[in-house]
């Protein structure tokens, strides 16, 4: 690890930082000191969905490449730390929640009422102070709202076509005997017996089926936009004097 000074660790605000595995996680916000030593004690990082949520990870053990900063922890461990409010000091009682959650088991072993950590924009600093405010960041997720399908599947139904047919039938046609036919009806014995046979015919119908295509179907997917309004409660500091300040 490279040797790195209070002053280094105090420009690392603004810097992304990535757990012990290189995972991004956010980028850090304030650097908290210890109140005995003013040695770099936390860094708050700015976690979860666009920021919103403030995370304490150790220093110890973190060291900055390039323009980011490798903490000594993995993502799940930053992201299941306790939360704790980023209100410029961090109590005793939240100082060891934090400790036990990142396996720190000799903090009972410090003087407890000196190693609170505290925001270095605090009093200590300067003549001044700050005053913060949150400020309400609102954005969207995608996630899955449901699932449609395409199916097919196959129904029978009856279907009725009328079609012509013809059928032959047995028409008798007598003519009388004239010059015209009278060689023809004396042809053959005066008299004697004859049978002539006639073939008739008639249509029936005949179904065949064959498959069609008919259309192509597919899904699409239409965005509609729609506006929704989202209410929170956001905390804002005040500055008032006590005595009698004068201009």
């Amino acid at each position: 690890m490279s040797t790195r000074t209070p002053e280094d660790v105090q420009r690392w605000r603004g810097m992304s930082a990535v757990d012990s595995n290189g995972d991004k996680i956010g980028k850090i916000d304030e650097i908290y000191l210890d109140r005995s030593s003013a040695e770099p004690e936390w860094a708050t990082v700015n976690t979860g969905l666009f920021g919103m949520r403030t995370t304490f990870v150790p220093i110890s053990g973190a060291e900055s490449r390039g323009d980011e900063v490798r903490l000594a922890y993995t993502k799940d461990q930053i992201k299941d730390a306790p939360n704790v409010d980023a209100d410029g000091e961090l109590s005793t009682e939240e100082e060891q929640r934090l400790y036990e959650h990142y396996g720190r088991g000799d903090y009972g072993d410090w003087d407890s009422s000196a190693s609170v950590g505290r925001d270095t924009s605090g009093p200590t600093t300067d003549d001044a102070m700050t005053r913060s405010e949150e400020e309400l960041r609102v954005g969207t997720e995608r996630r899955e709202s449901g699932r449609a399908r395409l199916r097919k599947y196959v129904v029978t139904e009856e279907v009725t076509k009328t079609v012509p047919v013809q059928r032959e039938e047995v028409r008798i046609e007598r003519e009388p005997i004239t010059g015209d036919n009278v060689d023809d009806a004396l042809d053959g014995p005066a008299i004697s017996e004859e049978e002539h046979e006639v073939v008739l015919h008639e249509e029936t119908p005949v179904v065949e089926k064959r498959t069609v295509p008919k259309e192509r179907v597919r899904m699409a997917k239409d965005t509609r936009t729609e506006q929704e309004t989202v209410s929170e409660e956001v905390r804002k500091e005040r500055i008032e004097t006590d005595g009698d300040p004068r201009e």
